[in-house]
């Protein structure tokens, strides 16, 4: 009787434990989250642009903004050589002699008025009620920096842009010191503004001649 019981009893251990085996097999694998990653090394997969300031393109890899004179290194991607040296203005045949004059948009940010002029292309403008005078440059209608070359890509205003230069009592403020002119963007005000704690100069568009 005994040796029955003991028999019985040694069944149900190996049953047991042969149920307990095949759970532990058969339990799904648990999935395996990333750990940090080492400096310098890139996670897999692609990777989202960050966030643009204002007036300008998002930044990434292979992402490049419109490119401003002065502005270069901030828009160009790194690895990429800064050009140095004095630009030079090149207007193409196709935009040569098609504008002539730009329209602007003088903000008295004092008196919070505002006054729209249509000035003529390489001339000099005296602005009304003010001690500004402006020299006039050229006009391309869209704007693209090779190199040193400034030029236009076409002759359509995709990216238009206005070379000034801005006098007080007679005296250059704007651009900057060595700089040979100052540069205005309709579409992206905010790149390189005419910066000033009473007035405010914007270009608002290009006037095509005839």
């Amino acid at each position: 009787m005994k040796k029955k019981v003991m028999a019985i009893t040694l069944c149900f251990i190996v049953t047991i434990a042969f149920s307990a085996c095949k759970k532990k097999e058969t339990q799904p694998p648990v999935p395996q989250t990333p750990g940090p990653m080492a400096p310098g090394v890139m996670p897999p997969g692609n990777m989202p642009l960050g966030p643009a300031a204002p007036g300008q393109m998002p930044q990434g890899p292979g992402m490049q903004g419109p490119i401003s004179p002065g502005g270069q290194e901030q828009f160009m991607g790194p690895g990429m050589a800064v050009p140095r040296g004095k630009s030079h203005v090149v207007i193409p045949d196709s935009v040569k002699g098609q504008w002539s004059e730009a329209k602007i948009i003088f903000e008295d940010k004092i008196a919070k008025k505002t006054q729209e002029y249509a000035v003529k292309l390489n001339s000099d403008f005296k602005i009304p009620n003010s001690n500004l005078k402006i020299t006039v440059g050229e006009f391309l209608p869209d704007f693209r920096m090779e190199g040193l070359t400034l030029t236009s890509a076409s002759n359509q205003p995709n990216n238009p842009a206005l070379g000034i230069k801005v006098f007080e009592n007679d005296k250059q403020i704007f651009p900057a010191p060595g700089k040979q002119w100052g540069w205005l963007f309709s579409k992206i005000p905010s790149i390189h503004p005419f910066n000033h704690p009473k007035y405010k100069i914007i270009l608002k568009e290009g006037v095509k001649k005839g």
